[in-house]
């Protein structure tokens, strides 16, 4: 996290999403928020990717309000899902991923945020 640093960055709080096999912590800045992951499985899917793959961008992250419309709209469009259901992710949001193999070898993810009440 040092090197985040160095651009004025600090982690927010760190989390465990147990059902993911990971620790995380977001950096935040000017709208963006940046999700930094460390595996606790030695055989899981974050350890596997380090394993191959090496440090760097694991996917990039949509915000959207209707998570399974959301996923429904992009199977229509062809795109295919890791995900049959919304999982649980970190802070309890519900999560889905689309393939790499339909998003031009990108791993993206779908992020269920919270209705915003006025």
């Amino acid at each position: 996290m040092e090197r985040y640093r160095a651009f004025g960055l600090s982690p927010g709080t760190v989390e465990i999403v147990p059902s993911e096999g990971v620790r995380l912590a977001f950096l935040e800045t000017g709208g963006v928020r940046i999700e930094l992951l460390e595996s606790l499985q030695p055989d899981g899917v974050i350890a596997r990717f380090l394993e191959t793959r090496g440090e760097g961008i694991h996917h990039v992250a949509f915000a959207t309000q209707d998570i399974v419309a959301e996923m429904a709209r992009l199977r229509d469009a062809g795109f295919e899902l890791v995900d049959r259901e919304p999982r649980e992710g970190s802070h309890g949001r519900r999560v889905a991923f689309i393939h790499p193999r339909s998003a031009h070898g990108v791993l993206l993810e779908l992020v269920e945020e919270p209705v915003q009440r006025r």
